[in-house]
């Protein structure tokens, strides 16, 4: 089938967005691709299309269990057959997706890069058919990405498994590092990298410095109409401020991981559908949202680093309608974002501790483990051990990237069933088994699909239907589990730890001090680009951006908040720009006084030159001294 006719036939659209096509074409020739496409621009359909149009399955590398979830669950739901392998499954149920995988009964494929390391998983991909290899979030696979997990180093080990196959890298915020990196550590075989600009012409930045930021939220709220979205750092405030917007009329919810699946899909679809105005949420929220009209996104906090922030900011305005991307901050959210990063990285004696003290608090001999998950109450072990909630909480973080261990918020999926006896297997079992089989039929009317698959079930539902008590149920499910009749996965509501790789001797866990240090030295780093980009007042926030990205040709956007500061001055920006590179070299010299600042800008008239040094003064760039004499900070 023709690409445009699988893109009508099961997304509805007539054309591709800017550079799809392109990008979709040059894998379907066979060549290994990087599609360099900001948030919003479509990346998931580069590679959804292409699996579409050719024999068998696209294997797809994400690190985002969230979002592994929401691409399989959208894919099924326009009659695509696609599937996800992630820490914590049922092994039944794994084996099952495998089967299926391998016998031609899926079209995409998701995957953990962690899963590639499995020799299971490794025999799986050498008797599947796949057509293309897509690595979804590829800045992970570099070391000076912003998220750089160790375990995308060894996606490319995969390839001698699948000769021949274009592998496809996809991520929204790359810098130019980055951009060459992912090619040279994916092995394409020549660089190719389709790359859209990363700027938004109908996105408007704005940075306030402000003390009393509920306030100026309100204004902003009131001020600008239209569905939009705050992001704060911890969950208590998202609940906190949407009672606060609550109470002073607009309608508002809170989001965040820790909040039980069923209440976040009835937040998350009462925002889609507008009864609900505004989000407050942790960074959990967004992730595959698809809502174009979006006219603001707050952040209440900083973000930790540029490109954060820009995928945050980027969810608003996707209908390229005029929106804002607003950044509230005082002094102190700049103390504080400093302190965040050296609590974000502790040190590596302290990770081997908490990987060594959650081993013994789990009771997890060495050597066993792999994969295994965990209910993981954090304020018991905290209690236990004498360890800070923050510093645990980051140190498994830590882990989790380099592959070790990974800690979920509580899956909170609904509980899963599968028959796994044949049919005719269950019907002896009904027979022998008279009670069971009032039970077993009402099972295989209320859920389709059980021999086919795990299903998702509800056991409230369920219980009322057969005449019983839940507790009841429950007991009848995990008899049957044990007669080997079915599956029977209850969902889970707590953290869970899952051990990525069997339990390791602490000595062993190998974490190199320089690959450490490097992280660190890499986040201080962004963590300042972020921090520059805030406090700036000089530079048009996007071209500030952009150039963080590459992009060091961009045009003032004369929009944001710097740029209207500007405007007020009745200079363009040739002539600000020009003052500028005349009087800095003096004033980073030496205090120099009025009369040799107009003449180091001459020829340029002193009126300009005037307006200029009172902007400057005025956004703290020079400073005047006692004796009249100015300097550049």
């Amino acid at each position: 089938m023709d690409i445009r006719q699988i893109l009508l036939k099961y997304w509805g659209y007539s054309s591709f967005r800017p550079m799809q096509e392109d990008i979709i074409q040059s894998v379907l020739d066979g060549k290994d691709t990087l599609a360099l496409l900001p948030t919003g621009g479509g990346k998931s359909i580069c590679y959804q299309v292409p699996a579409l149009a050719r024999d068998g399955l696209c294997l797809v590398i994400s690190p985002l269990i969230a979002l592994m979830k929401d691409q399989v669950d959208n894919l099924k739901s326009r009659g695509i057959p696609a599937a996800a392998i992630y820490s914590g499954m049922h092994r039944d149920e794994i084996d099952l997706i495998l089967s299926n995988a391998k016998f031609g009964g899926t079209k995409l494929l998701y995957i953990s890069p962690e899963r590639l390391e499995s020799p299971q998983m490794r025999d799986a991909i050498d008797r599947m058919k796949i057509n293309l290899l897509a690595v979804d979030e590829a800045h992970c696979i570099s070391q000076w990405g912003y998220d750089f997990r160790p375990p995308y180093l060894k996606i490319s080990e995969i390839k001698p498994f699948i000769p021949g196959v274009p592998i496809l890298a996809l991520t929204a915020t790359a810098t130019p590092k980055v951009v060459k990196d992912i090619q040279q550590k994916l092995e394409f075989k020549e660089e190719n990298l389709f790359q859209q600009s990363f700027e938004r012409k109908n996105l408007i930045y704005v940075v306030i410095k402000e003390e009393d930021k509920r306030q100026r939220l309100l204004r902003i709220i009131r001020k600008v109409k239209g569905p939009g979205i705050i992001y704060v750092r911890n969950r208590r405030e998202t609940k906190q401020i949407a009672a606060f917007l609550t109470k002073n009329n607009i309608s508002a919810d809170f989001y965040h991981a820790g909040l039980d699946t069923k209440i976040r899909d009835r937040r998350q679809q009462a925002w889609m559908k507008e009864e609900k105005r505004v989000m407050v949420s942790t960074n959990a929220f967004g992730m595959g949202i698809d809502k174009p009209n979006v006219r603001f996104v707050v952040h209440m906090d900083l973000p930790d680093c540029i490109e954060a922030y820009f995928q945050e900011a980027g969810r608003a305005g996707r209908d390229l309608k005029r929106s804002y991307a607003i950044l509230l901050y005082e002094d102190a959210d700049i103390l504080n974002a400093r302190q965040n990063l050296k609590t974000s990285y502790p040190t590596l004696g302290t990770i081997r501790s908490i990987y060594q003290a959650l081993g013994n608090f789990l009771q997890l001999p060495v050597g066993s483990g792999h994969d295994e998950s965990f209910e993981f109450d954090i304020s018991k072990f905290c209690e236990q051990f004498s360890f800070q909630p923050v510093i645990v909480y980051n140190s498994l973080r830590f882990l989790g990237k380099e592959g070790f261990v990974s800690l979920n918020d509580g899956l909170n999926n609904l509980s899963k069933l599968f028959i796994k006896a044949n049919k005719e297997g269950l019907y002896r079992f009904q027979v022998a088994n008279e009670k069971y089989d009032h039970f077993l039929k009402t099972l295989l009317r209320s859920y389709p699909g059980l021999f086919n698959d795990f299903v998702m079930i509800h056991e409230g539902e369920l219980a009322r239907r057969l005449e019983m008590t839940e507790e009841q149920l429950v007991k009848q499910l995990i008899y049957l589990e044990k007669q080997s009749i079915l599956d029977y996965v209850a969902r889970k509501t707590k953290p869970m730890v899952v051990f990525l790789q069997e339990r390791l001797n602490s000595e062993n866990l190998s974490i190199s001090p320089e690959h450490y240090k490097l992280r660190l030295a890499e986040a201080a780093k962004r963590l300042n680009a972020l921090i520059g980009y805030t406090e700036d007042t000089r530079k048009c926030r996007s071209q500030v951006l952009l150039a963080y990205f590459g992009e060091t040709n961009s045009k003032r956007c004369g929009l944001c908040d710097v740029c209207l500061e500007r405007n007020k001055l009745g200079l363009n920006e040739q002539e600000f720009e020009e003052v500028i590179t005349r009087i800095k070299p003096l004033l980073i010299k030496r205090p120099s006084s009025l009369e040799e600042v107009i003449a180091a800008a001459a020829p340029i008239h002193e009126d300009k030159v005037l307006l200029v040094i009172r902007w400057l003064v005025d956004n703290g760039k020079i400073s005047a001294s006692g004796d009249h004499n100015y300097i550049w900070k």
